[in-house]
């Protein structure tokens, strides 16, 4: 692995420069592969040295890696040293290359490139990850994929690294569309068309008492007045919430199997409607609330105590808010998991809210609000079915499957398959999940069926292709490495195989700084291209 042949480089620059060689290995980075010809392995850049304070312009920082490049000679390890833009380059010995990769993944399988120095000081511990969070009594809306989608990535990946993570969906079960809801069902609910379809009967009349409250003003008063029987808990109206709660949650466990998604700790909103009144009291007592001439109660979170920058925490009537809630949720979590991070991932809208929720924290004097990181995504437009405008989840999925099954049954190339209609399901959710995750995460952006399930060029349907031919591959060479020729792997195809497979722990690392998935999506992409120019056989796929 990468690690081993960059120690040996960091201890060949460290007795040059007199610095201990910990101090130069992080700085050591592989060379990006270039398709038409072969490059040197490894570079380091002069400017990622402890300042000499000489100054730090451009051609300064190539002065300095002459020089020291003209001090360093190559060794049993290292063929060639060059200079490039203020860098010194390293070629690695192409046999000892060769033995170093293939060994390394024979002796680490699954676990190849976890293994790395530029890992070792990773943070790790408990971490929390609270994503997907759908609200109750609604069918799951498309809305939820990227948040779905990203926080299961993200808490993969934590888990890869050696983080204990516990996976967590924080229910929007609680709040005025509640009332909404009950009021509604009453006018114009009914039992029989809940037992048949619960989300979609309780969508229409959500959409129907929303209509009417337009209208009539009763019915918005019937909805305040059923929300505040939640609150001081009624038991017939808390009754029918439970129910509605129970329905959703039972018609979301379908959705998540198919999605491929698990969680540790269904939490809600509603868990805290009693806790949040603690929360208003402690601020109370801290001298962080202020009451508002409209009876609401807000913490006022500017610099000069002006009140140019505040949070609303309680209504008027005195029921809480989503963000008192959140603080309670937060509280709690640290006495229940004590927890080292917190990472939420939402959509971008609510960066505000996350903004305000990690100051009140901190003035509260919980030190947890430094571990916690909002993950905030964009919007996807254009998603659409053959029906028109999609709103729900499973629509899309649907869709998915189906498109993925008109492109197998044109493509001569397809094998009789046992379940073509799961296999169409699990290439049209990689096709979704890598099309959303090729860019920043942050940014909108505008979906394309054709685009999305293409066989050819950088999509998830073609990674599911060469990720299956890579396997074919391997089951025909599984015997254990032992003796390797590394003769028959010098052409630069198969060399370029090998150097991209050094960048892995690299980009795991990039990965795991910015929680971008498109790095490890990039880096994919570019395993098969190079994978499928190469004649070499691969016996371990490391990132399958």
């Amino acid at each position: 692995m990468a690690c081993r042949l960059r120690r040996a480089i960091a201890d060949k620059v460290s007795q040059v420069l007199g610095l201990p060689s910990d101090n130069v290995v992080q700085h050591i980075r592989t060379i990006p592969v270039h398709r038409k010809h072969e490059s040197p392995d490894f570079q380091l850049f002069v400017n990622s040295l402890p300042a000499d304070g000489s100054g730090c312009t451009i051609s300064r920082h190539e002065a300095k890696a002459e020089k020291l490049a003209a001090k360093l000679v190559c060794d049993s390890v290292i063929s060639e040293i060059g200079t490039a833009k203020g860098s010194i380059t390293f070629k690695i010995k192409r046999d000892l290359l060769v033995k170093t990769v293939l060994q390394q993944i024979n002796q680490d399988g699954p676990r190849y490139g976890f293994n790395s120095d530029l890992l070792s000081g990773l943070r790790r511990g408990r971490t929390i990850v609270e994503f997907s969070s759908p609200n109750i009594a609604k069918r799951f809306h498309v809305g939820h994929l990227r948040s779905t989608i990203i926080g299961n990535f993200i808490a993969n990946l934590k888990q890869a690294v050696g983080n204990e993570v516990i996976r967590m969906n924080y229910l929007g079960d609680w709040g005025l569309q509640f009332g909404l809801l009950g009021a509604g069902f009453n006018k114009f609910g009914c039992e029989e068309k809940l037992k048949a379809n619960p989300l979609q009967h309780l969508f229409e009349v959500y959409v129907k008492v929303n209509e009417k409250a337009e209208e009539d003003g009763d019915i918005k008063l019937s909805a305040q007045e059923f929300m505040l029987k939640l609150e001081r808990g009624d038991p017939q109206a808390l009754s029918l919430w439970q129910h509605f709660r129970d329905l959703s949650i039972q018609e979301y466990a379908k959705v998540y199997e198919r999605l491929g998604v698990h969680f540790d700790d269904y939490s809600g909103e509603s868990f805290y409607r009693e806790k949040s009144q603690a929360v208003l009291k402690l601020l109370k007592d801290k001298g962080m609330l202020r009451k508002m001439d409209k009876g609401t109660a807000v913490v006022d979170l500017s610099e000069e105590g002006d009140l140019s920058s505040f949070a609303t925490v309680m209504r008027s009537d005195g029921t809480s808010l989503y963000i008192t809630r959140d603080i309670a949720a937060v509280i709690d979590r640290i006495g229940k998991y004590n927890f080292d991070e917190m990472i939420y991932v939402t959509d971008k809208s609510q960066q505000t809210h996350f903004q305000q929720l990690f100051k009140i924290l901190k003035r509260m004097g919980y030190n947890h609000g430094e571990c916690c990181h909002h993950i905030p995504f964009g919007l996807v437009r254009g998603m659409k079915t053959r029906r028109g405008n999609v709103v729900f989840l499973e629509d899309v999925l649907d869709e998915a499957r189906s498109r993925m099954l008109k492109n197998m049954a044109t493509t001569d190339t397809s094998k009789q398959l046992e379940d073509p209609s799961d296999t169409a399901e699990q290439i049209g959710l990689a096709a979704l999940i890598v099309q959303d995750f090729k860019g920043q995460l942050s940014s909108d952006y505008n979906f394309d069926w054709d685009k999305a399930l293409q066989s050819s060029g950088d999509t998830g349907v073609f990674m599911q292709y060469s990720h299956a031919r890579l396997h074919s591959l391997q089951a025909l060479n599984s015997q254990e490495l032992k003796d390797i020729d590394t003769s028959y792997l010098q052409e630069a195809s198969a060399v370029a195989v090998l150097q991209h497979l050094l960048r892995y722990d690299e980009v795991i690392q990039k990965t795991l700084e910015d929680y971008q998935p498109r790095y490890l999506v990039a880096y994919l992409i570019t395993l098969w291209h190079v994978s499928s120019f190469s004649t070499m056989c691969v016996w371990f796929c490391p990132v399958g």
